[in-house]
């Protein structure tokens, strides 16, 4: 089975604003299933990202509308410009929801697998934001544990229902969380607002030792998330986490959240991540964007994790070793020496965390991103908590 097998055609021309795209517009750049699907093979004209829009909202709580999405978000993605840099990205077409949400479920599933195996960085257009569950089942094939960043206002988890509640968007956390299977990692959430969280949710992330991030730790510091961004494999963005004044086109909007810039902001710190291999953009919903807002706002934030990834440094930790300054501190009760290491190219920081118990020579220590403060506090004689809640998931 062709993946063309999944996907129907768009036309580009429906998404112009005038009479013809400019040259530098990535409506006239981007390589388009209109009539044959793009080549996905051959390494002159293979894309390194390709837009994948999702028609699906039959498991989106309370905001049906979202499966308008794609064709909402491209109306102003493709009249965006191209940064300085030689892009190669595809847009394979919309999957139809199929004959079951299970079934979209598993086409979405097999899209990513497929594209990430091909080393093809897709970014899915939803659609309800369960469909973050079938994003991270697509990395099930690949044998490798994942890290997964979510951006949202609230713990998609029902504490009632924890061992098998129907699978929505208020849900999917449950299900990946208890998916077997289990290669999750970690799970961070971040920009999330406390009176829309249960303490109970709170207690479990900590008793799992998975990374949560608050909306007020961030506001005028978003740059303390760049570390959790930058450690995950695939990143999931509810558009519910910003605004309603910033982007009303969601049913479950909210007066607090994140600004547009800062949407923008968080968007290309994932682009930037050599680690990232795939991100979603979930719950817009057009049917409340009668000025296209958030539209815009969306198409922005995908031109936003484009530059990022064509800004990658590709400086994750340790080879050359040149590339690298090395900080050595050991703590006040000599229990452990830390080892942190400052990129050349990006001053971005990580640090190494030991594995403990059987593992192979060449997986001798874990690096996990990291920030300059975490350094000033082990120098300081303090454990800092990122390094043991990663010690505690290594044992």
């Amino acid at each position: 089975m062709s993946l063309a097998d999944f996907f129907t055609p768009i036309v580009a021309r429906d998404f112009c604003a005038g009479n013809d795209f400019y040259n530098s517009q990535f409506g006239k750049i981007i390589q388009v299933y209109e009539t044959s699907f793009p080549d996905l093979e051959h390494a002159e004209r293979k894309p390194h990202v390709a837009l994948v829009g999702v028609e699906e909202e039959r498991a989106s709580v309370n905001n049906r509308g979202v499966k308008k999405s794609p064709d909402a978000v491209r109306k102003h993605f493709y009249n965006l410009y191209q940064g300085d840099y030689d892009m190669r990205i595809a847009d394979l077409g919309n999957i139809r929801a199929g004959a079951t949400v299970q079934d979209t479920y598993i086409a979405l599933r097999t899209v990513v697998e497929e594209l990430v195996k091909q080393d093809i960085l897709p970014v899915i257009i939803g659609g309800g934001q369960d469909l973050t569950y079938a994003q991270y089942t697509g990395y099930e094939g690949l044998e490798q544990r994942v890290e997964i960043a979510i951006i949202d206002a609230r713990f998609d988890l029902d504490q009632d229902q924890v061992e098998s509640p129907p699978l929505n968007s208020n849900t999917y956390l449950n299900h990946i969380i208890l998916h077997q299977p289990d290669y999750l990692f970690n799970l961070s959430n971040l920009a999330y607002q406390t009176y829309l969280v249960s303490k109970e949710s709170i207690n479990m992330y900590d008793k799992l030792f998975f990374s949560t991030m608050r909306i007020g730790i961030m506001a005028g510091k978003l740059d303390q998330a760049e570390p959790l961004i930058r450690a995950a494999d695939m990143v999931s963005f509810d558009i519910g986490a910003i605004r309603a004044s910033e982007a009303p086109g969601n049913a479950n909007a909210n007066p607090n959240g994140l600004y547009g810039d800062e949407a923008c902001q968080l968007a290309r710190y994932a682009g930037m991540s050599d680690k990232c291999s795939s991100i979603g953009f979930y719950e817009y919903n057009p049917t409340f964007d009668p000025m296209g807002h958030t539209g815009s706002l969306v198409a922005q934030m995908i031109w936003c994790f484009v530059d990022g990834f064509y800004s990658r440094k590709n400086d994750t930790p340790v080879i050359p070793k040149s590339a690298y300054i090395i900080y050595r501190t050991t703590l006040e009760n000599d229990d452990y020496e830390l080892v942190f290491v400052k990129s050349k190219k990006s001053d971005r920081w990580w640090m190494q965390v030991p594995y403990f118990g059987s593992r192979s020579v060449n997986e001798r220590y874990y690096w996990v991103p990291c920030r300059y403060e975490d350094y000033q506090q082990a120098v300081s004689g303090d454990m800092p908590d990122l390094w043991w809640r990663t010690h505690q998931k290594l044992q």
